[in-house]
C-alpha cells in the first residue's frame, strides 16, 4: 500500500474544533437506520438451557433461511418480519422444505421472548418468494423489527461459516442459545466474530465533499471511503491511512458520528467526519477506487438533476453522512434522490 508521508502527524479526535467550528458545528452523532434496536438481549439467560427451552415454547419466532427473512406484506412496499409460534416452526420442520434448522435466542420484547430460526436453504420456488433480504427490507422495518433482524443475520451468518473447531478441526455445536459454538472433542469455546470497518465524510476548508468510485458498483454511484480496522489499529489512524491510500489527501480533526452493524457478513461501520487541508492532492489509487470527486451542495444537486451521480442506498452508513451535510445549511433533503433501495 501506497505511504503517504507524515500523514499520521495530521491525526487530532477532537468534539468540536475551534478553527473550523463553523465547518463541524452541524455533526453531531447521525441516527443511523441498522442501529434502531428495541430489543432486551437479556443476556444472563443464555447460561439457562432449561429457561431457553421454557421460552421457545411461547416464543415470537423469526425465519431466516438463505440469507433472507420470511416477510409479511400489508403492501407492495411495506414489510415486516413474520413472527411464527414454536408448534408453526414444528410443522416447517415437517414438510419437504425445511428439515433441519438452529435456534438461537435474540431476547425480550414488551415481555415476549423472540428466537431465531435459523433453516437450511430453501430448495421450493414458492416458498423463497415470501422471503426477502435484509438490504430489500430494511427501509421498511420498525425499530423492534431492525433490532431482531441484525442480530438474528450476524449470528446465522457466522454459524454457518464456523461449523468446525479452529483447535483440532472436529465439529462444533451451538450453545447458549447461540451467542457461541463449542467444539464436540477439546470443548474449546468458539464466539462470534465482528470485523470493524471505518467510514469516512472527507471536506475541505470550503465544505466541500470528496467522494470516490469503485470500479465494481453501479454506473454512477460515488460514496464515502471506507476499508477495514487493521490489527493493532485505532479507529482515527484507520481513518487517516484508508484516506491516504484511497484518496491522496492528508486529513485532520478526526470527528466521532456513529456507528451500525452491517451484517453482511459480519461488519460494524463506524462512521467519522474530517477536514483535509489538501485538498489538490486528491487522486484515485487505481485500484480500490477508479475516480475520485469533489462535491459542493450547488454541484451534487446538479450532479443528481443530470444523473451523472447515483447516490448510496438510504440503509447504508454513507447515504445518512451525505444528506446530514447536505441539510446542514438548510438545503432540502429532497434534493437527493435515486438510489434509496437495493434491488436484491
Amino acid at each position: 500500500m501506497e505511504q503517504v508521508p507524515g500523514r499520521n502527524t495530521h491525526v487530532r479526535t477532537v468534539t468540536t474544533s475551534s478553527k473550523l467550528r463553523g465547518v463541524n458545528a452541524a455533526f453531531s452523532t447521525l441516527a443511523l437506520p441498522l442501529a434502531r434496536a428495541a430489543i432486551d438481549r437479556a443476556g444472563e439467560l443464555r447460561l439457562d438451557a432449561d429457561k431457553l427451552s421454557e421460552l421457545w415454547r411461547t416464543a415470537a419466532i423469526v425465519h431466516f433461511s438463505s440469507g433472507k427473512f420470511h416477510c409479511t406484506s400489508s403492501t407492495s412496499t411495506t414489510n415486516s418480519l413474520t413472527r411464527f409460534t414454536s408448534t408453526e416452526i414444528d410443522s416447517r420442520l415437517a414438510t419437504d422444505d425445511f428439515t433441519t434448522g438452529e435456534r438461537f435466542f435474540l431476547g425480550f420484547d414488551s415481555g415476549t421472548a423472540y428466537f431465531a430460526w435459523c433453516s437450511e436453504d430453501i430448495d421450493s420456488t414458492d416458498v423463497k418468494a415470501d422471503f426477502k433480504s435484509l438490504r430489500e427490507i430494511g427501509d421498511d422495518l420498525s425499530d423492534a423489527d431492525m433490532g431482531l433482524a441484525v442480530h438474528a443475520q450476524a449470528l446465522a451468518n457466522w454459524h454457518h461459516t464456523h461449523q468446525f473447531c479452529s483447535r483440532c478441526g472436529a465439529t462444533t455445536t451451538s450453545a447458549q442459545g447461540g451467542s457461541l459454538r463449542k467444539c464436540d472433542v477439546d470443548a474449546s469455546e468458539h464466539y462470534p466474530r465482528t470485523d470493524p470497518a471505518i467510514i469516512v465524510l472527507v471536506k475541505d476548508k470550503d465544505d466541500n465533499i470528496l467522494l470516490g468510485r469503485q470500479k465494481v458498483w453501479p454506473e454512477h454511484r460515488f460514496s464515502n471511503f471506507a476499508g477495514f480496522v487493521e490489527p493493532g489499529e485505532s479507529f482515527e489512524n484507520c481513518v487517516t491511512r484508508e484516506v491516504g491510500e484511497e484518496a491522496g489527501v492528508d486529513i485532520s480533526d478526526v470527528i466521532y458520528l456513529g456507528s451500525q452493524p452491517w451484517p453482511f457478513p459480519a461488519s460494524i461501520m463506524i462512521a467519522f467526519h474530517a477536514i483535509t487541508s489538501n485538498p489538490e492532492a486528491a487522486r484515485p489509487d487505481g485500484q480500490e477506487i477508479e475516480e475520485v470527486r469533489w462535491y459542493s451542495r450547488a454541484s451534487m444537486k446538479q450532479a443528481i438533476a443530470d444523473k451523472t451521480l447515483l447516490l448510496p442506498p438510504g440503509m447504508s452508513v454513507s447515504r445518512r453522512m451525505l444528506e446530514a451535510w447536505y441539510c446542514a445549511d438548510g438545503s432540502a433533503i429532497a434534493d437527493l434522490t435515486g438510489g434509496e433501495r437495493w434491488s436484491s
